[in-house]
């Protein structure tokens, strides 16, 4: 049986998470199998970086355990791979040659952290659990400003433009003359825009304009 098939035999739509393993040690791959599955994580293992790159990765939090020595392209080298590819996969390293250089590579690059074999087992599960966690946060910070990227869009130019102004601090009167329109407008349009935006005050809003990027000066596009 290949470590894709364990893997999937063990795993099958277990949990709402998923841990993907690359090592080219397969006695590594198949410890660190065992040791995710028993805690009832999701697990993938591949033998190399480009044997997890044809993979379909699934829309869960995820996570991956990374040798930094592997044939071909080293753990160093895929993670800014991942980066440059736009896969935001929190990275736990491993290795049995660790150094100071490169621990601190690997970490201003984004690892989650970096443990040298052999390590306990606890030190990896807490490790794993730390990575699932940050992609479950940028997971739901993404979903967050997706779906007010969905209410910007409901907006009409105008609205967009009181949107950026009033967030900006601008009061209706500087926005309507500003704009060229009357306050009583200004006032219509601010409030079509709380409405829209479901923003429950002016501050909810502010902060709904600072996660779309929307700084002060800048029209909402």
């Amino acid at each position: 049986m290949t470590d894709k098939q364990r893997a999937s035999s063990n795993s099958h739509d277990r949990g709402e998470t998923c841990v993907f393993i690359v090592d080219d040690d397969q006695a590594m791959r198949e410890a660190l199998l065992s040791l995710f599955s028993s805690v009832g994580l999701r697990v993938e293992v591949f033998a190399s970086a480009p044997e997890l790159l044809k993979s379909e990765l699934p829309h869960i939090p995820s996570c991956l355990v990374l040798d930094i020595r592997l044939p071909g392209v080293s753990g160093l080298d895929f993670q800014l791979e991942l980066a440059e590819a736009g896969i935001h996969l929190p990275i736990v390293f491993m290795t049995g040659h660790g150094d100071i250089p490169m621990s601190v590579q690997a970490m201003k690059a984004g690892a989650v952290d970096f443990l040298t074999k052999p390590f306990r087992d606890q030190e990896m599960l807490d490790a794993v659990r730390r990575a699932l966690e940050v992609d479950r946060t940028r997971r739901a910070s993404e979903e967050n400003v997706s779906g007010l990227h969905a209410l910007l869009n409901s907006l009409t130019p105008r609205e967009r433009e009181v949107l950026a102004l009033v967030t900006a601090g601008r009061m209706n009167k500087q926005t309507a003359a500003e704009l060229g329109i009357s306050e009583i407008t200004v006032k219509l349009h601010r409030g079509q825009v709380m409405r829209k935006m479901h923003a429950r005050s002016l501050p909810d809003l502010v902060r709904m304009a600072e996660a779309l990027g929307i700084r002060a000066g800048k029209r909402a596009s």
